[in-house]
């Protein structure tokens, strides 16, 4: 499920993009399991079975508290008088021919992991004193569990150590490495079309850095500003909020440093943005932003003083006249909507944009637009908005229109 497992690929990955690559693991697992030479093949799940599941297994339900405490049930209801081999889920690279040994007098199998855990545990017979107490999910779980069946008294055979597929880093390796395997196949699909919200996520969780280019992979430094939408209003955007009447709303507020500079000025303000860590950002440092698309229902549509489209946000959607036209009908009568337009005043162009983060993933196409001031005056014709003041200063360029009747 979303959000519950692989949990720390989601510093590069959605929480959606982890659940299906965990899903493409099991899948990888399972076929390797299915094809080792074995007298049964038993899932022990926690839920329902779904259709990842091939033909040929028993399913068998997870019981216990703790992790320790359900590996320990899973070797007593599974025992049937023969030995038994338990294979996690995060090793998709796993091949038939390393279930293949032989047991040749032994009494447990282990086979650890390069982050400190364990692949695979097999036991001759169950015996909960192999497995409850022993420390799970730490950097230590592989040797604590060895030092566990030595214990006993267990004479143990060691398998291969394998990688885990627990972090971006992982996984990347482990495509990179075992390229068929269907966990790789969709690690190669995400990296690159990754959904952009999900790059601008991790850019603002401070995880990698973003670029946008165009498609034709020019640099759109506008749009890769990040430090700058993080930092304090700075004195340019100091001066077009000094145009604004209140209350205003913020397109695209980003991280919130316009929403912030306003509320310090006693404006009320309210930032909107499709991304839910921008609005957490904006809102963790007191002022107050919704997160939402601005084409859905917004609170007080017709009576805002001020709409912003700061940072050449204009371009949202890639449909500058359809985004003036919903501007003017949230502006009240003789309201104001102050664009940040591109500093070529001829520049009129609608064509998406890519984003691309250090970490190697590169995002599907995201409709966009970059027009200067000629251009935007041309597209506000048939949005009840007029031109009122052109401005700019060396290196950005802002155009303000009001409302008409």
């Amino acid at each position: 499920m979303a959000g519950r497992v692989k949990t720390r690929l989601q510093g590069e990955f959605s929480a959606v993009e982890a659940a299906a690559l965990a899903r493409a693991s099991l899948g990888d697992t399972l076929s390797a399991v299915q094809r080792a030479a074995a007298g049964r093949r038993v899932v022990v799940l926690e839920g329902e079975p779904g259709s990842w599941l091939p033909a040929g297994f028993e399913v068998v339900g997870q019981r216990g508290d703790g992790l320790d405490e359900r590996l320990a049930a899973a070797f007593e209801d599974v025992y049937d008088g023969t030995p038994m081999l338990l294979v996690g889920m995060d090793t998709p690279q796993l091949r038939p021919e390393l279930l293949g040994f032989h047991w040749s007098g032994h009494d447990a199998v282990l086979g650890l992991t390069e982050d400190g855990g364990y692949w695979c545990l097999g036991l001759r017979k169950p015996d909960r004193r192999a497995l409850v107490g022993v420390p799970m999910s730490t950097d230590h779980t592989g040797r604590d569990q060895l030092r566990r069946l030595l214990a006993l008294g267990l004479r143990v055979r060691m398998l291969p150590t394998l990688r885990d597929m627990d972090t971006p880093r992982d996984a990347a390796w482990l495509a990179a490495e075992f390229p068929a395997l269907r966990m790789s196949r969709l690690h190669r699909r995400l990296q690159h079309a990754a959904h952009p919200g999900a790059l601008f996520e991790q850019a603002l969780g401070g995880k990698a850095r973003v670029v946008a280019t165009g498609i034709d992979g020019r640099a759109v430094p506008a749009l890769s500003e990040l430090d700058r939408w993080s930092a304090p209003a700075d004195e340019v955007d100091r001066l077009a909020l000094s145009r604004c009447e209140g209350p205003v709303l913020d397109v695209g507020c980003g991280p919130g440093r316009i929403v912030i500079a306003l509320a310090e000025r006693g404006i009320p303000a309210l930032g909107v943005d499709v991304s839910p860590r921008a609005v957490s950002l904006t809102t963790a440092r007191g002022a107050a932003a919704l997160h939402r698309p601005v084409q859905d229902p917004l609170p007080g549509e017709g009576r805002w003083g001020s709409v912003l489209l700061m940072d050449g946000n204009i371009g949202i959607g890639g449909a500058p006249g359809v985004l003036l036209r919903r501007c003017a009908e949230l502006v009240r009568p003789d309201g104001l909507v102050l664009v940040e337009v591109d500093p070529d005043d001829e520049l009129d162009e609608t064509a998406p944009i890519v984003l691309h983060s250090t970490t190697g993933r590169r995002s599907s196409p995201l409709p966009w637009a970059r027009v200067g001031t000629h251009a935007l005056i041309r597209h506000a014709h048939h949005s009840n908005l007029h031109p009122t003041e052109d401005w700019r200063t060396p290196h950005r360029a802002f155009l303000t229109l009001r409302r008409t009747s």
